[in-house]
């Protein structure tokens, strides 16, 4: 089966007809909206009393917007997809260049346009009297709200053409550096120079050594670029900084929570909850030390490590891997054990060359979607290398695609999720495939997938955990100056210290994990961490509201995916009847890991 992506129902190359028409398109309505703003905008006070003259504004604006925004999403997602699986690629990377360097023209008008809607006096009224306005009135509501964290006009275009010279150069040299450094490793009798990626999924393997030099060999080749990084972070942070300071936020969180549609009041109560829990996976962690021969805890490296049951004739059963096509027909078929509609979607995915999931030079490590509304699809990256992990971690970003596939016949407008509910529908698939393959598996099997799922919660609450940590202490020191390799390192160490605790080997933790994560490089998305233990814990709560009602719950949970674009954070979960301040919900969903590290525990004995 292809294992490699089909980007054509976007263009079919850079000289494509249509890629350059589209291109010529978009400066072409960019430079129209431009104008039509300074004439109608400037001018339009005089007719604030007229609500059908301002219904008619409102309207105009929203289609040239968002026809603006279908043809930017288009050409940028083509040029984007394409560089992140092949680095060397010179002339996708030379149109992400172009093309960010549009947004600043973008911004001009959509800035105008928030600062005036921000004054109309009868807003409720005239959204009340158009079809179009009141299937955008979340939107208009929160641009006209958020209004308050405008720069001046000038400003606002300013950063956002420093900005393609700063976070975005930062954050592309990172993705560079990453998916092209070779790390020097001596396996299988053999010296070899493997890209980053591959080494790093070298943690998943069954043989212990493999695992201990490919740790030593990824801790080897972030000397080589560890100054790079270092600046790249320092320069991302720094603007962030600065523009959440001018736009008149408290900090980079409360910017992060507002952006987020969350109040501090749930990030506290979950937070709060999570704290309670993590002695439960020290013990999860100190359980597998010593399955693994460790005294002073679990060393990083084998964070990861396969666990395999001895059965009764005291021998081992062959590891749990798939091949690719394997991992397909699995994932559908325990898709359609839930619902039709996502075993639909996830087969045709597979089929239709949405997904590149080979290891390759070039290709950025991790796994991600993107979902495409402009043509209905998605397109999924991962590095598949045939563990069971590799399998849940394409049935996770199968559920960040079925997400947009809920969302195929919203307004492009109100397909834009946050974070936190971003991570909903892909852990709730991961889930799903969990239970189903202990559901099916023999006793070894049952065991390595149960204690498979209980190191992905970990990953999620504990690991998340010690990340937020690191990015609140770097923020807060990066105010004053940069952070050196050292300091870096350190923060995450004392991040690590604090939420593992004792559960890992203090002498064996993995200080360069801010070298190596994506998220921390992106200026508009910071603190991309809490939002993967709120897509957990909240995904897990509606799993057990799902093996409570049964098929009708399916239809709710199709439903709240749509809802997603249009709402608040706490609106779409009380849909569900989930009140998500209050910590008994977090603990809830927390307590099931911590039913299932005493299964693994006893099950261990």
């Amino acid at each position: 089966m292809n294992m490699k992506w089909n980007l054509d129902a976007l263009y079919t190359s850079f000289k494509s007809d249509n890629f350059l028409s589209d291109i010529t398109e978009l400066d072409r309505g960019i430079l129209e909206l431009i104008i039509w703003a300074d004439e109608t905008l400037l001018e339009s006070a005089a007719v604030q009393d007229n609500t059908a003259e301002i219904g008619n504004i409102i309207r105009k604006y929203l289609d040239s917007y968002i026809n603006i925004r279908k043809l930017y999403s288009a050409l940028f997602s083509y040029a984007e997809l394409t560089f992140s699986v092949d680095a060397s690629n010179n002339t996708a990377k030379k149109y992400t260049e172009i093309l960010e360097q549009k947004l600043p023209d973008m911004t001009k008008s959509a800035v105008q346009f928030t600062r005036w809607i921000s004054l109309v006096k009868k807003f409720k009224k005239v959204i009340k009297n158009s079809g179009l306005l009141k299937e955008h009135s979340f939107y208009l509501e929160e641009i006209r709200n958020n209004s308050r964290y405008l720069l001046s006009d000038k400003e606002e275009i300013l950063a956002a053409k420093l900005k393609n010279t700063g976070s975005n150069a930062w954050s592309q040299l990172w993705n560079v550096m990453t998916s092209t450094v070779k790390v020097d490793i001596e396996i299988d009798g053999g010296h070899k120079e493997l890209p980053l990626p591959v080494v790093r999924n070298m943690a998943n393997e069954a043989d212990c050594d493999t695992r201990k030099k490919a740790f030593n060999a990824e801790f080897a080749v972030y000397k080589k670029f560890e100054e790079a990084a270092a600046a790249a972070l320092n320069g991302v942070k720094g603007e962030v900084i600065t523009i959440s300071k001018l736009r008149g936020y408290k900090s980079p969180l409360e910017m992060t929570l507002i952006n987020s549609r969350m109040d501090e009041k749930t990030l506290n109560a979950m937070f709060s909850a999570i704290k309670e829990y993590l002695p439960g996976f020290r013990k999860y962690f100190h359980k597998k030390a010593e399955l693994l021969g460790h005294s002073k805890g679990l060393p990083f490296h084998d964070l990861f490590a396969p666990m395999e049951k001895t059965i009764a004739n005291n021998t081992k059963e062959k590891e749990l891997t798939f091949t690719y096509d394997q991992a397909k027909k699995f994932i559908v078929n325990k898709f359609r054990d839930f619902s039709d509609n996502l075993a639909d979607y996830a087969e045709n995915a597979f089929e239709n060359s949405w997904i590149d999931a080979e290891q390759r030079e070039g290709k950025r490590g991790g796994a991600f979607c993107e979902n495409l509304h402009v043509i209905g699809e998605s397109r999924i990256m991962s590095n598949f290398d045939g563990s069971f992990s590799g399998v849940t971690t394409l049935a996770h970003e199968l559920g960040h695609g079925y997400h947009g596939h809920c969302l195929i016949d919203e307004s492009f407008l109100n397909s834009d999720y946050p974070m936190p509910l971003a991570e909903t529908a892909s852990i709730f698939c991961e889930t799903l495939i969990i239970n189903a393959a202990i559901k099916n598996a023999s006793e070894s099997e049952a065991y390595t997938i149960l204690e498979n799922s209980i190191q992905s919660d970990a990953q999620v609450i504990v690991d998340i955990y010690s990340r937020y940590l690191f990015e609140s202490e770097l923020f807060e020191k990066r105010k004053s100056s940069s952070l050196s390799v050292e300091e870096l390192k350190n923060i995450m160490l004392n991040a690590q210290k604090e939420s593992y605790g004792d559960g890992l080997d203090q002498d064996q933790l993995h200080p360069y994990m801010w070298a190596c994560k994506p998220h921390y490089y992106y200026a508009d998305f910071n603190f991309y961490n809490f939002p993967y233990a709120f897509g957990l814990l909240f995904a897990k709560g509606l799993y057990a509201e799902y093996l409570k009602t049964g098929k009708p719950f399916i239809e709710k949970y199709d439903t709240l995916l749509r809802e997603t674009g249009k709402n608040t954070i706490a609106d779409v979960t009380a849909m569900m009847g989930i009140d998500i301040q209050s910590p008994e919900f977090w603990k809830s969903s927390l307590e099931l890991t911590k039913i299932d590290i005493e299964k693994f525990i006893a099950s261990a004995e």
